[in-house]
């Protein structure tokens, strides 16, 4: 508990210095692209300050790297440049610009802090294990579990990425590639890249941090993702229910003829 202490200290000065300068630069988005780092952050401190290295630490440092650094530079390239996420500038309207400024911090930058706390469960569970390092056969399967999830994920940016860059398909729906078989194949991979997390905790003998990956899941489909993103796109593309009606939501399957 003392390491999970250590590391919420760390991220609460992290996300501090974060909201001093989205304070110089009014611009609150900058809190998105470190949701990625923070977790890459986390778990290095967690593997390198829990004792010596196993094959099992060494596995979800490399894994939890890639992903994060993946959507961190994802997310920078994406949002950089394009001035203050509308989400933001919609709080800054309703609150006032006169206190946004500080209510910011409570409401987006030290929420985020602690939900990467809790969600990093499993991240801890693995580094703080007493079991051996050796993988074994729960291993292996939260390793191809990543694989479809990180392929999902970063293959549904990509291919969302490209397809708003073309002028021609402004007010479109994106219905090829992964997303002809979810509406959501990014946010399926996400959840999915930390079931395998899950999977190499319990592989490590740590069972009740699991709770990291339930949250995210249902942040994912109830809260910040699949369900406001819906709304939001009910409202501005009239093809979007045809591609309802013929695509699945989350999981991925063939489409509906």
């Amino acid at each position: 508990m003392t390491l999970f202490l250590k590391a919420s200290l760390l991220i609460w000065i992290l996300v501090t210095l974060l909201w001093v300068w989205s304070i110089f630069i009014k611009n609150v988005s900058i809190v998105d692209i470190f949701w990625g780092a923070g977790f890459v952050v986390v778990n290095a401190f967690y593997v390198f300050m829990s004792g010596e290295l196993n094959t099992r630490k060494i596995l979800i440092l490399v894994l939890v790297t890639i992903w994060g650094i993946r959507l961190a530079i994802y997310l920078a390239s994406r949002n950089i440049g394009k001035g203050e996420d509308f989400r933001y500038q919609e709080f800054r309207r309703n609150y006032g610009s006169e206190r946004y400024w500080w209510f910011s911090y409570f409401q987006t930058f030290l929420l985020q802090g602690v939900l990467i706390m809790i969600v990093s469960l499993p991240l801890l569970g693995i580094s703080m294990s007493n079991y051996s390092g050796s993988l074994n056969l729960l291993d292996y399967a939260g390793i191809l579990i990543w694989l479809v999830g990180f392929m999902f994920e970063a293959g549904g940016d990509f291919q969302l990425s490209r397809f708003k860059r073309d002028a021609k398909n402004k007010g479109k729906v994106l219905n090829t590639g992964f997303w002809k078989y979810t509406r959501h194949p990014n946010y399926f991979g996400d959840s999915a890249v930390w079931w395998a997390y899950a999977l190499l905790s319990i592989a490590a003998g740590s069972y009740w941090q699991i709770i990291g990956s339930i949250i995210m899941t249902l942040l994912i489909i109830k809260v910040s993702g699949v369900a406001l993103l819906e709304k939001t796109l009910n409202k501005s593309k009239p093809q979007y229910k045809e591609y309802i009606e013929n695509t699945n939501s989350f999981f991925p399957w063939f489409p509906k003829k």
